[in-house]
């Protein structure tokens, strides 16, 4: 079978019906601008005011929906949940943030949109292609246009639009600044201080066993023992029991007074006994590992090490800081008693520690 064929079967000589069809010279012609078509808003003045005051209408709804985003932190309760149909059990308060910032941004954006296609100019200029580095002339007529694109726009001549465009950009940042909200409440000096703090010379706490719940006499830590303990009247049962015991565990351990090398440490003990924070400073974890040896515990997670004989200082690891003391001593039953606060902030570091 022969593949020829003839010139005058080709699409360019004949159509799908056997019509000739037409070829041009040039397939990329320009093919020039479409007639202008003149839009109501440009030949009617009272048109042209309703268009702008729906384009004022949805910056102020703009407006309204950014308060009421920033009014749904304070209104809705963060764990409320309620049922809007068609969505379901949903969070009140994500719902209302979701919705609220959604029409304040749908609103600029719609605001923009109707007033460019009402009210701006619509006419086309071609303009011919120029080098990217641009002469004087070119600058000077980048200024003139931009000069008579801002005089078309109404910018500067339609002071309700104006108004309210900057009203509503201006305020849509403050739902940014809302946000920060959820970073958490401020520490203040709630992380400087534990339930040791309530302790005093006049008023001291008793130290108790973590196991018993029975007050720790000076005989009840021997040499070569690590014994942990807590604020009297701190139980399983009392109330935020898990956010006080993450600051106020305490481990107690007794070293021979000769050998304990830091004098502060040793003046802040009784008769050998040193009480310390139970809680890294690295990331918080609860320290449990003692060797008797050598006076060093050892943080389970990370590895920090401590000297308890030289002011718990950190000899190896991630901590950043030794671990927080506290001043104990005996009352005249023996039981050992706590007269402040531990000497540090306890736990990991912080940006506001000094």
């Amino acid at each position: 079978m022969s593949h020829d064929m003839s010139e005058e079967k080709l699409p360019e000589h004949r159509g799908s019906e056997g019509h000739e069809v037409a070829v041009h010279d040039d397939p990329f012609a320009d093919p020039g601008l479409p007639p202008h078509e003149v839009r109501r808003t440009d030949i009617d003045e009272r048109a042209a005011r309703r268009a702008e005051r729906q384009v004022a209408l949805l910056f102020t709804v703009s407006m309204l929906a950014t308060i009421g985003f920033i009014a749904s932190y304070v209104v809705f309760p963060i764990d409320q949940i309620v049922f809007i149909w068609p969505f379901g059990h949903v969070s009140s308060l994500n719902f209302a943030l979701g919705t609220t910032l959604g029409a304040a941004l749908f609103c600029i954006g719609a605001g923009a949109v109707h007033w460019a296609r009402t009210l701006m100019s619509d006419v086309e200029v071609a303009d011919e292609r120029h080098p990217i580095e641009a002469p004087e002339d070119v600058r000077a007529k980048v200024i003139s246009d931009f000069k008579a694109g801002a005089e078309e726009s109404g910018f500067g001549r339609r002071k309700l639009l104006r108004n309210t465009l900057i009203g509503s950009m201006a305020l849509v940042p403050l739902s940014g600044v809302v946000l920060l909200r959820d970073l958490g409440p401020l520490p203040g000096k709630k992380l400087e201080h534990t339930g040791w703090d309530a302790a005093t010379p006049a008023k001291p706490i008793k130290l108790v066993s973590m196991n018993t719940d029975e007050p720790l006499k000076a005989e009840d830590v021997t040499v070569g023992s690590l014994v942990f303990a807590k604020p009297q009247g701190l139980s399983e049962a009392s109330e935020g029991f898990q956010q006080a015991i993450a600051k106020d565990a305490v481990m107690l351990v007794r070293i021979a007074p000769e050998d304990i090398k830091d004098r502060p440490s040793r003046e802040m003990g009784f008769d050998g006994i040193l009480a310390f924070s139970k809680i890294c400073t690295h990331v918080g974890c609860p320290i449990s590992l003692y060797e008797q040896q050598t006076h060093h515990v050892l943080c389970p997670c990370h590895q920090s090490t401590f000297d308890l004989s030289d002011g718990a200082r950190v000899i190896f690891g991630p901590a950043g800081h030794p671990l927080p003391q506290l001043k104990i001593k005996t009352d005249a039953d023996g039981n050992l008693i706590a007269t402040g606060d531990f000497n540090a902030p306890v736990g990991p570091s912080y940006w506001e520690r000094a």
